[in-house]
Formats: C-alpha cells, structure tokens, sequence
C-alpha cells in the first residue's frame, strides 16, 4: 500500500515532465515512423518513477550587457546626475530648442519690470539730436497701455533720467508700432517737435520701410495696392473684430474690365506701396512702404490684396476664424516645425527704416534698426537673402 501511495505521489509530482517526454516521444515515432519497443517503454516507465521533483520553470532573463554598452550606460547616467546637481536641463532635439525659441520670444519683455525695460531701450538706441529719438523697439511690447504688461509709454520717465535730460523734457512717442511689430520707434522730446513730426506726416514727408517675410510670392512683384480699410464684424463661435478691404472696383459681369463702385461711409484711404526682394520655396522677403498709417494695413493688403499672409500673422491669415496660421509642408520642414506649433510663431515684421527730411538748420535724418534674431533665423532658414548680401549682376 505504501509503496502505491509513493508511485502516485512520485507520479504526481512529475506530471509536466511525463507530458513533455510523451510528446517528445510522439514526435520522435512520427519522424522515424517506429513503434516504441518494450525496453523503451521500460526505460520511460523507470524515468518518471525515480526522476527527482522538476521545479517550475523561470522567466527567461535578458542577455547580459557587454562592457562597451555598460561602460556607455554608465557614462551616460553620470552625465544625466551632474546636469541634474548643477541644474542643467536634459539636452534637447532640434526640434524642441526651436519651438522653445519660439515661445521665449513670444513672452520676450513682457511683465518686466520698468527699470529693466528702460535700461534695454537706452542700450539699443539708435539716434538722438535735441528733438528726436528713435528707439528700437522690442518684439512683444506696447507702446501704450493696454491693460497687458509694461508699455514703452510708462517707462519714458525712467530713461528720461538715465539720459539725463532736462526736467522740462518729457519723451512722447510718435508714429507708434503695434505690440507685435519691431523696430524704428520715433520719439519726440518736446511739444515742438512732436507738432512738426505731425506736419510731416499728415504731408506724407517722413518715409517709413517695413520688411516681412511673406508666406507666397506676391505677384507683380513690385507695385503699389490702393485699396481703401474698414473694420468689419466677424460673426460665428469667435465674435471678433478685423480689418478688411472696402473696394471701389469691382470687375464687370463679362470680366474684361471694371467698374467703380460706391464708397463705403466708414472705409478710409490706405495705400502701400512693396516690392520683392528676394523669394524662395514660397515664400519672400517683401519691403513695405505705407503711405498713409491705418490699423493693420501692411497686413490686410498683403494677406487680402496679394494673397500673401506674413509669416506668424494669425489674425489675417484665415478670414472667418482666428486659428494658428497654416503653412505648407515644405515650409513647415524649413523652419524646423510641426504642424501643432506654428501657433507659437511670431509676427514677422520689422519697421526697418525711418527718414526724416532736412530743414535748413538740419540734415536729413536716415536711421535703419537691425533685424531681431528671430527674424534673422527665419530668413536663414528659408535660404532668403538680404539685398546687400546678393551678388551683383
């Protein structure tokens, strides 16, 4: 009896290991085409009546590293703990830096405090005479309050001190730039002067250049758009409010000519006059003049009148909507972006020169602004040239 129990227990025990030797033995009949034998069956019945307990099987384990790919783990690991101590951020793709770039410049001196402001504007001056200076303006501030961060306007006092100009001078700003624009900014230092620069300009006698990187090639590629502005209602789930063109012309039935048309009430006279400087793989390098100073004209006659919206212009590059602004592929892969991030472009528009007229006690003022960075890089990117850098002909 004991010696039954201690075969069944035996049997038992090494159940898994009678089921992998019965299959490895039906496999084996079925490649040889041979019966088994008594003396096989024998030796089979013996194996699983004295074989020792088999313990279950273990997980499989990964292969062991070589030394070089330690030796590189290791290194790497001591890398990621001295940048972690010293505070250094992990390194990262192309990619990230850009979009990071992107959205530094976005929050670029905004909710800074005045004293840091001011000292920036005295540092990038780029003229002044007992009259008039001109500043360059950074990308991102306003000129004047708007409820949304620190203003050029506020800060005036301040750099008024650092130039240690009289008591009775007191800097106002002229011809003023929207938040987004960069560039020349006029500043008058006394009531004279502020009404002799509106003279000039309602007079149309101070030039202004504007530089903008254009998503397509506008075509002709020099001319002048007269198109009168008006500021229209958008309805629909974003209420919102944009400049748009009121013509006078429209095209006849037949399209062989035009006729003119009646002038909206509220529609104001724009005009602008641009030429191409450079344009590649859709896009240009465009200089702007505008002739008289409506809201937004620059970029309503560029993205409604030639069809090219600026690069980062998200307001005027979709009509009916405000949406981040949609670019072609193969711009998206010059600049270095997906298609999830263009809302962190900014408006690529620079107020590049200012000119003043001479006066008889005075010569004529001519002050260009460098480029900011951002600006620069977008135009590398898209392998556009300055004027100056082209080879000649």
């Amino acid at each position: 009896m004991k010696g039954c129990r201690a075969l069944t227990d035996s049997f038992c025990n090494n159940w898994s290991h009678v089921r992998n030797m019965i299959v490895l033995r039906r496999q084996t009949r079925i490649n040889n085409l041979q019966p088994m034998t008594s003396d096989s069956a024998h030796v089979l019945w013996r194996t699983l009546t004295t074989a020792p307990p088999i313990p279950s099987p273990e997980p499989e384990e990964k292969a062991p590293l070589r030394a070089i790919d330690l030796a590189k783990k290791i290194r790497q690991e001591k890398r990621e703990e001295e940048r972690t101590t010293k505070g250094i951020k992990p390194t990262a793709t192309p990619l990230q830096k850009r979009v990071s770039e992107l959205k530094q410049f976005t929050q670029q001196l905004q909710n800074v405090h005045p004293n840091v402001l001011a000292k920036h504007l005295h540092k990038t001056m780029l003229f002044q005479n007992r009259d008039v200076i001109v500043l360059n303006k950074p990308y991102g501030v306003s000129v004047k309050d708007h409820g949304g961060g620190t203003c050029i306007t506020a800060v005036l006092p301040i750099l008024a001190k650092m130039m240690d100009l009289k008591v009775d001078s007191e800097l106002q700003p002229c011809l003023g730039l929207e938040k987004e624009v960069t560039g020349t900014l006029l500043l008058a230092r006394n009531q004279e002067a502020v009404d002799n620069i509106v003279y000039l300009h309602r007079h149309n006698q101070i030039q202004r250049k504007y530089w903008a990187v254009t998503v397509g090639v506008p075509v002709p590629s020099e001319g002048v758009i007269d198109i009168p502005l008006i500021e229209r209602e958008i309805a629909g789930t974003q209420h919102h409010f944009k400049m748009g063109l009121s013509p006078m012309f429209r095209l006849n039935e037949t399209g062989e000519g035009v006729s003119r048309i009646r002038a909206h009430r509220q529609a104001e006279s724009a005009v602008t006059k641009y030429r191409v400087l450079d344009s590649r793989a859709g896009c240009s390098l465009v200089e702007l003049e505008p002739l008289t100073g409506l809201k937004h004209q620059i970029r309503v006659h560029l993205a409604c009148a030639l069809g090219c919206p600026i690069l980062g212009d998200h307001k005027y590059s979709s009509w009916t909507k405000l949406a981040p602004q949609k670019l072609p592929e193969n711009v998206l892969g010059k600049l270095g972006l997906e298609k999830s991030k263009t809302r962190n472009l900014t408006l690529h528009l620079h107020a590049r020169q200012m000119v003043l007229p001479g006066t008889t006690s005075q010569p004529e003022i001519r002050v260009s602004c460098p480029m900011p960075k951002y600006f620069t890089k977008a135009l590398q990117r898209l392998n556009l040239i300055f004027p100056d850098e082209k080879e000649p002909n």
